[in-house]
């Protein structure tokens, strides 16, 4: 039996060090690699490069790292929510690059895939296609772009075996299964761990063959970015 399951987060971080390319996946606070952020501020590294569709909030998620100064530069879509990121972006303290949601997301899988490049429509005649090689394709303007390339993936399922298969739950799909297999290494973060054959195959969303590692989480807070209620009628 493969068993790819480490004993702990300090475990599945080896050979994590300063300048290296990390994905870390989640959509918005759902589905991020809670245990993995929180390690990697322990540890105290910096000059990275983060490729995620966000950047967490100002207490919480990557904006904790973003906090210690220990991210070089932010590859995202959506970064609206942290206001110690716009800070950093605008006084030129962190290097950024906003790119359309779908491309990032493609760029991961193309890395998932093998598949080195890829042309798109999204971005052309606007700044994302700056510099960018471009092509027709049935008098219709494509632009060029190019895998991600990484030396981890941090990624968090809902449940997963000790082989690595892995079922996400709700929004934390959008782009966790992606990232996984997408760097030379990817961590997987679990709520709950299984043996090996408990998961129905029919329910896995990736197999265990794109994770190298996999580890039982612990203490998520799972935050509601934000929280809307109906507010109640003066007659209640």
């Amino acid at each position: 039996m493969i068993n790819k399951k480490v004993a702990n987060i300090t475990e599945a971080l080896e050979g994590v060090s300063d300048g290296m390319t990390f994905m870390l996946g989640g959509f918005g606070l759902s589905g991020i690699p809670e245990n993995a952020i929180a390690e990697l501020v322990k540890r105290g590294i910096s000059g990275l490069t983060c490729i995620s569709n966000n950047a967490g909030v100002d207490d919480f998620g990557l904006g904790l790292l973003l906090q210690k100064r220990q991210i070089k530069k932010m590859i995202s879509s959506y970064v609206g929510e942290n206001e110690e990121f716009e800070r950093q972006m605008l006084s030129g303290e962190l290097e950024v690059e906003l790119i359309p949601q779908g491309t990032l997301a493609e760029r991961c899988r193309a890395a998932q895939a093998g598949i080195p490049a890829f042309y798109t429509p999204a971005g052309y005649g606007t700044e994302v296609a700056e510099e960018k090689e471009t092509r027709e394709f049935n008098g219709k303007m494509y632009v060029l772009e190019h895998a991600f390339k990484a030396d981890f993936a941090f990624v968090k399922a809902w449940k997963g075996d000790e082989a690595g298969n892995l079922i996400f739950k709700g929004t934390a799909r959008n782009f966790n299964p992606v990232m996984c297999g997408a760097a030379k290494i990817t961590v997987a973060e679990v709520e709950e761990m299984v043996p090996l054959g408990q998961l129905d195959p029919n329910q896995i969303h990736i197999p265990g063959i794109f994770v190298q590692r996999i580890i039982q989480g612990t203490h998520y807070e799972k935050r509601i970015e934000q929280r809307t209620v109906r507010q109640r009628s003066s007659e209640n």
